[in-house]
């Protein structure tokens, strides 16, 4: 009898420590992580990395289609590609939020994941000494953070937030979040928008961005507090001396990023009355509702 239980307690101690399919994905991403960060400190030719990163992505690509299973939302390929561009840290595209892109980068798309994953690279992020790239641990108080966005699906660009749509929560979600915002590698007026949608299904996490449709329109009074802005630092920059000044340099980036902070917030302000903001609700509703099935 006691033979009994010792087996039946090793195969409970054995199931309870089974990997899952999200535990597998995670120990290949690193595994090839470490082996491409190896060939490099090996200073190997840079077609070798390539074809490395390739492959690895490649293999992970399948991994992940498994793991997710069919994707079947309105209006988008059922196929998907890897949301990583790159394996390597030194490379643009490191450290993308772990999941499947439906779609292209410069038109509608959705990066597919789950509730699993999401938490774990939310929690790698939360262990970032570096206060840019530190992000809370909870979806809430994520998924409400531009540097979310900018971390999770873009690469080359950053997110800024226009304003938050108020969403229905569609049926069976657990959690829908729409924003408008733009990407851009600088600061100042950027009217090419998307609207941005987020859903929580279960263990299901979709995020679709779509250009916004139709496209938002230029407010003049907005330009203006842009345009004052860049004046004032302008002259900041002009009473440099010598071939810099720090810190008229750091008040005229601070005069540039409030600029950009109070044109936003313009915008965010004045959208809600414009003819074009039902149609761009209208459109993030139903980005919503057909990631939930409808």
């Amino acid at each position: 009898m006691r033979l009994v239980w010792t087996l039946v307690l090793a195969l409970a101690s054995g199931a309870a420590y089974a990997a899952s399919p999200e535990d597998d994905y995670i120990a290949a991403r690193d595994k090839a992580i470490s082996a491409i960060a190896a060939m490099e400190s090996a200073n190997a030719p840079v077609e070798t990395l390539d074809a490395a990163n390739d492959k690895a992505r490649a293999d992970l690509e399948q991994r992940l289609s498994t793991l997710l299973g069919p994707f079947t939302v309105k209006g988008f390929p059922a196929a998907g590609t890897i949301n990583i561009e790159s394996l390597s840290s030194s490379d643009v595209g490191f450290g993308m939020l772990d999941g499947l892109r439906h779609g292209t980068e410069d038109g509608p798309s959705v990066v597919a994941s789950t509730r699993g994953l999401v938490e774990r690279w939310l929690q790698s992020r939360a262990a970032e000494t570096d206060a840019d790239l530190k992000l809370p641990t909870g979806f809430d108080a994520a998924l409400k953070l531009d540097a979310f966005y900018t971390q999770a699906i873009g690469s080359d660009a950053a997110f800024t937030g226009t304003l938050d749509f108020k969403l229905k929560t569609p049926d069976g979600a657990d959690m829908a979040i729409a924003r408008l915002g733009g990407w851009a590698q600088d600061v100042g007026p950027n009217y090419d928008q998307e609207v941005v949608v987020t859903l929580v299904k279960g263990n299901s996490v979709m995020i679709a961005e779509a250009p916004a449709t139709p496209p938002v329109p230029k407010i003049a009074a907005c330009d203006a507090v842009w345009t004052a802005a860049d004046a004032a630092a302008q002259k900041l920059v002009k009473q440099a001396t010598g071939d810099s000044d720090e810190n008229t340099s750091d008040a005229a980036d601070a005069a540039w990023a409030k600029g950009d902070g109070d044109f936003r917030a313009c915008m965010g302000k004045s959208l809600p009355d414009n003819p074009v903001f039902p149609a761009l609700l209208a459109q993030a509703q139903a980005l919503a509702d057909h990631m939930a099935g409808k």
